[in-house]
């Protein structure tokens, strides 16, 4: 397993994550098509992950209502000291009107009950799930602040904001003296590289991480699909939920699979492990989040870290996925003259 820097912290984290989306929610009307992975089963996968060297784990409290943070914090047990811990909060937790949201009256709230679940008293990683319009980021960063001045909280992070409002995060941050985001989670493949026009140019200026959620978007990288799009294994997460969560032109995604599948068969290895390599080249990426359902999928996807994609190999992949240069970058680059003086350049 191979480690990269979190944000500009000096902390390590593997370039491969553990996502607990899987864990869970047997009873429930979505996360159980999901995974609804027992505790036996966790115990198992949580082990795999730790032995094979993945220090970084994913969760949120509104995975499978709660139970998937409780599930993960018994099976990571005594080994905390090991797990780089992340959860991640905003979405309804219950039925009452405060029971969502970025305020401080819930971030306190939901902050005690992750604690609780799982099992610990402080979370390496704590991460706004969205963009909440009606509170103010300051009052949300001013709470996420005493968090971590509480010591309940390490270090933060959001997930699916757009550039101008983690921008913004950071500024206010930085205005008040208050801890600033050191990571963004966002979702990022081969068919949905729109990361590429604002977010990852601006977590590479501004020292903040990206790790990707659905790397397969929802498995339809992992190339169990036919040339229609629909998935050809009745037991695979794209096939129980849909396609319809992950947003993308499927049309063209089947040519993608396509040159995925040639790419794969170069290397004698899963469509899938190559999705996740061809991510882990790009240089805004510090972790891949990867969930599983069986220990071979978690397996072949943690053997992503050692695959090194040639340049040619890179190559077919940018260019059957690249997407068109949205505005203002093409004008920018049509109308930036070279900064450096020929004599300098070789």
């Amino acid at each position: 397993m191979k480690y990269r820097q979190l944000g500009r912290t000096g902390v390590w984290v593997s370039e491969i994550s553990l996502g607990t989306m899987t864990f869970g929610g047997k009873d429930h009307p979505v996360f159980s098509n999901i995974g609804a992975l027992g505790q036996p089963e966790v115990d198992r996968v949580v082990g795999t992950a730790l032995d094979a060297g993945v220090n970084f784990i994913d969760t949120a409290d509104v995975y499978a209502e709660g139970e998937s943070e409780e599930l993960l914090g018994r099976a990571i047990g005594k080994r905390r000291r090991e797990v780089v811990l992340g959860t991640k909060l905003l979405a309804a937790v219950g039925p009452g009107p405060n029971d969502q949201g970025l305020t401080r009256l819930h971030i306190m709230r939901a902050l005690e009950d992750s604690l609780r679940r799982l099992g610990t008293d402080y979370v390496d990683l704590y991460q706004i799930h969205n963009f909440d319009p009606i509170t103010p980021l300051e009052e949300t960063l001013a709470a996420l602040d005493d968090a971590v001045r509480q010591g309940k909280v390490r270090y933060l992070g959001c997930s699916n904001l757009a550039a101008w409002q983690v921008s913004k995060a950071l500024g206010i941050s930085a205005r008040d003296g208050r801890a600033r985001f050191v990571a963004n989670q966002v979702h990022y493949s081969l068919v949905s590289r729109d990361v590429e026009r604002d977010l990852a140019p601006q977590s590479l200026d501004e020292g903040v991480s990206l790790t990707v959620w659905s790397p397969l978007a929802g498995g339809f990288l992992a190339g169990k699909v036919d040339r229609g799009g629909v998935a050809t294994d009745q037991e695979s997460r794209r096939a129980k939920v849909g396609g319809d969560f992950v947003q993308f032109d499927v049309e063209r995604g089947v040519k993608i699979v396509e040159v995925l599948r040639a790419v794969a068969g170069r290397h004698e290895v899963s469509p899938a492990r190559v999705a996740i390599a061809w991510l882990l080249a790009q240089p805004a990426v510090t972790s891949v989040v990867v969930g599983a359902r069986r220990l071979d999928q978690l397996t072949d996807t943690i053997a992503a870290s050692d695959l090194t994609l040639t340049d040619q190999d890179l190559a077919d992949l940018d260019e059957v996925s690249r997407p068109p240069t949205a505005y203002p970058n093409w004008i920018q680059e049509a109308f930036n003259p070279s900064r450096i003086p020929a004599a300098n350049q070789s």
